[in-house]
């Protein structure tokens, strides 16, 4: 079986969305291979998402924000929102693979110095770190999770 894919969606694609896709990428390439879209891109990832995932030697510098639209034909094993308005803008095309909502703060709309504002996406990307990286290391899909472990089909 190949990677399982995972479509990470979010408003403007430009900070949550980006840092899952990096560290899912990063930390669970073996598994997953993640793919980050917004149900209406800012047509740029955030430099301080960038800079807070330069941090922890993740380069997410060439990621662009992109429309979910351009994923029409990928068929995501899991597709995971990590906002409330793309909850509610999920599309329907996304067809029969599983969904998620694991929301998080927007750190874009962070305020007051560019410390202060860095120090919130310090915070995002790890609570994302610290929630999403876990969910996806546990998840299975319906028909692997429907499927009987061997100890349960010994007869004893």
């Amino acid at each position: 079986m190949g990677k399982l894919r995972v479509l990470i969606l979010c408003t403007g694609n430009s900070c949550r969305s980006q840092m899952a896709e990096g560290l899912i990428n990063h930390h669970l390439s073996a598994r997953w291979e993640a793919y980050s879209a917004g149900s209406v891109p800012s047509g740029r990832v955030h430099p301080l998402a960038i800079a807070a995932m330069a941090e922890i030697g993740i380069d997410i510098s060439r990621h662009l924000s992109e429309s979910v639209d351009v994923y029409r034909n990928l068929s995501p094993d899991l597709v995971i929102t990590v906002c409330d308005n793309a909850a509610k803008a999920c599309p329907i095309w996304l067809g029969e693979g599983a969904k998620a909502h694991i929301p998080f703060v927007d750190p874009a709309e962070a305020t007051g110095s560019e410390d202060e504002r860095m120090a919130i996406f310090r915070a995002v990307r790890d609570e994302i770190a610290q929630t999403v990286l876990p969910f996806l290391e546990e998840w299975q899909p319906k028909a692997l999770a429907q499927v009987p472990s061997p100890s349960a089909l010994r007869h004893e």
